[in-house]
């Protein structure tokens, strides 16, 4: 397939990138960035910006959109909450918009998404039959954000909205913030410890998006997590014991609430989500329990 790529050199871009290429498909990187050198024949990146630059393409077979500010990397001031906000619903607009352009639309469409859409619970358990989804600015930044995206839908266009969890892997993302504190001998539970972790593997969420792409009974949204959830607690004894660390620090969360403002949600709130979807399509999991995940990752 020619597949163009929005956020492809970004922590989950770059290794779907990769592996795209290994599975044999052409990938087009959008980018604002001149003279992006590439290191494959099947790669070309594309200066673009979403504001007032047209595709340089007549057809594409299909499109992935991971843009976006990243939600963990500063304070959520009332700037920082319409950036995060904007980033999102204005690439999605704009490519929208660009696609509409081509001589042949896509096959497929997959927008990035998160399992923020559901809000937060200690109790309940969410999986794509789910409607409902929370009243925080995380959930709401996600309903924008899909509302966007189904405009490719309307256009018939098969769509995907991937609902990632949290995306572990070695040098990027949030891992190797949460695993710093026990790096230091200092680790423990994070608030209450009774939050919900729906984690993923990064290899597994990069195969679960290139197995969306070509399973075309696979639409709407798709929960990009592992079938096993942990609490926050079994998250942190978990590296403690990959890591041979101690697990005794503990950081209450009005720590953590008075340090980050409303970002603490983040961390201190969760949600426990099943990939339903994927694993009723016959997807299996390379790395399906927190342990093997974080031994593969850490060892």
């Amino acid at each position: 397939m020619d597949i163009m790529l929005s956020g492809g050199t970004g922590f989950i871009g770059k290794a779907l990138t990769s592996y795209l290429i290994s599975q044999g498909h052409r990938i087009y990187v959008l980018t604002r960035r001149e003279n992006h050198p590439a290191d494959s024949e099947n790669l070309q990146y594309v200066q673009w910006d979403p504001s007032h630059s047209s595709l340089p393409f007549s057809s594409i077979d299909a499109v992935i959109n991971l843009a976006g500010e990243p939600i963990n990397s500063g304070r959520w001031t009332p700037s920082k909450k319409e950036q995060i906000m904007n980033s999102r619903i204005t690439s999605t607009r704009a490519l929208i918009t660009h696609l509409k352009q081509l001589d042949h639309l896509p096959k497929t469409f997959i927008n990035a998404s998160a399992v923020g859409y559901y809000g937060t619970s200690l109790f309940e358990t969410f999986t794509e039959d789910n409607l409902k989804h929370g009243t925080d600015f995380l959930a709401q930044t996600v309903v924008n954000w899909e509302n966007e995206a189904q405009k490719a839908d309307q256009l018939g266009i098969r769509t995907i909205y991937a609902r990632f969890g949290i995306v572990l892997g070695k040098n990027e993302g949030a891992l190797p913030r949460m695993i710093l504190p026990y790096q230091l001998f200092i680790g423990g539970t994070i608030g209450s410890g009774d939050q919900w972790v729906s984690w993923i593997h990064l290899d597994d969420a990069v195969k679960m998006i290139a197995f969306a792409l070509e399973n075309e009974a696979v639409s709407g949204p798709l929960n990009v997590t592992a079938p096993h959830p942990v609490t926050m607690k079994q998250f942190g004894k978990t590296i403690s014991k990959v890591l041979n660390r101690p697990h005794w620090i503990p950081v209450p969360e009005f720590v953590l609430r008075g340090l980050l403002g409303e970002m603490s949600s983040l961390i201190v709130d969760g949600q426990k989500v099943l990939p339903k979807k994927a694993m009723n399509n016959d997807y299996v999991h390379s790395y399906s329990n927190i342990e093997e995940a974080l031994f593969d990752i850490l060892k």
